[in-house]
């Protein structure tokens, strides 16, 4: 088990891909205040979530590329001389890859071997970590789930974060280039998109609550997720980079504490003193993609790399909603 001390990262590199985006930009703004040489790998992708307003509290202490990750001159470019490259490109919206199975091949498949032959020709020392999703499991065969559960994702998406990872793979035990994979449960919290509802369920509840309107709740709202506040995740992110022993090793990153949709909304609608909800029927097409229960086991997670979650619930979304409130007109249009 390693201890993150605020000198860690100090005078280190690090290259993050999709840095513009959610949780990127969170990670280059903690990796920014504790020292690091942040650079930034964003293609700006309309509708992503790429925003550059996200990174305003350290726009004068990143370096910001806009370039693809499927770009081979760029990306062999910006590998070179980081000590860490953490990989949070993609596409990563379910719902698209169910009529366009192409962007999540393109840049999820394609993007991931690009960027890891970049790094075998080029810097082999680089750690890496890469952040899939817990929809790779598909299904849940039993709860809570944990790394060796079976992986019979439902969707093109899924898939594409599943070959990603599988690459990354044989590149940390084929080459040696040190790799952690984490598989992101429902992260939520600020500088998520706001403006559709395609990914980051919690956070669009969040905005329709603060417009006051009604959330509506699917089924019967009892279907269990677990949900983690964005800087648990950031955390998780940088705990596994150091850690010797999670190289080349599966994580769950997620909270052991799940809750019901109708909970959610809820606790949503209570923490932000309005909104409302109501019961909505599943559509066909989300109803046959709907996994059903699912919460994380992250046990694996806290004995090698000493985390776990410190924000519950109500503590995530009272820091999200105050981060809209403050920030709404570079997210609502």
């Amino acid at each position: 088990m390693v201890t993150l001390n605020p000198e860690t990262f100090a005078g280190k590199t690090a290259l993050i891909t999709g840095g513009m985006g959610f949780i990127g930009s969170n990670l280059a703004i903690r990796l920014a205040n504790l020292g690091a040489q942040v650079t930034i790998l964003d293609s700006m992708i309309p509708d992503y979530g790429g925003n550059e307003f996200n990174l305003y509290p350290v726009k004068d202490r990143v370096r910001v590329n806009y370039c693809d990750v499927r770009d081979e001159s760029a990306v062999s470019y910006l590998v070179r001389n980081q000590n860490f490259v953490f990989h949070l490109a993609g596409q990563v919206c379910h719902i698209m890859s169910l009529s366009n199975p192409f962007p999540d091949i393109e840049i999820n498949i394609t993007g991931t071997a690009v960027l890891m032959e970049a790094l075998r020709k080029h810097n082999q020392d680089a750690i890496v970590v890469y952040t899939g999703t817990r929809g790779q499991y598909g299904p849940s065969v039993s709860l809570p789930v944990n790394e060796e559960a079976p992986t019979n994702p439902k969707g093109i998406y899924e898939i594409s974060n599943l070959t990603a990872e599988k690459i990354i793979k044989v590149y940390n035990d084929v080459h040696g280039i040190r790799s952690t994979l984490l598989r992101l449960s429902n992260i939520y919290g600020p500088r998520s998109q706001m403006l559709h509802s395609r990914f980051g369920v919690c956070n669009w509840f969040v905005r329709v609550a603060m417009d006051n309107q009604k959330i509506q709740v699917f089924g019967d709202g009892s279907i269990l997720r677990d949900f983690l506040f964005v800087d648990d995740c950031v955390d998780a992110i940088l705990r596994t980079s150091i850690s010797p022993d999670a190289y080349g090793e599966i994580f769950n990153v997620g909270n052991d504490v799940p809750v019901s949709f109708l909970e959610l909304v809820k606790t949503i609608i209570s923490v932000a003193g309005q909104g409302s909800w109501e019961y909505a029927e599943f559509s066909p097409e989300r109803k046959a993609q709907e996994p059903g229960d699912f919460y994380s086991d992250i046990s694996k997670i806290s004995r090698v790399a000493g985390w776990r979650p410190k924000y519950d619930l109500e503590e995530g979304l009272a820091m999200t909603l105050e981060y809209y409130r403050q920030h709404r007109e570079h997210y609502w249009q």
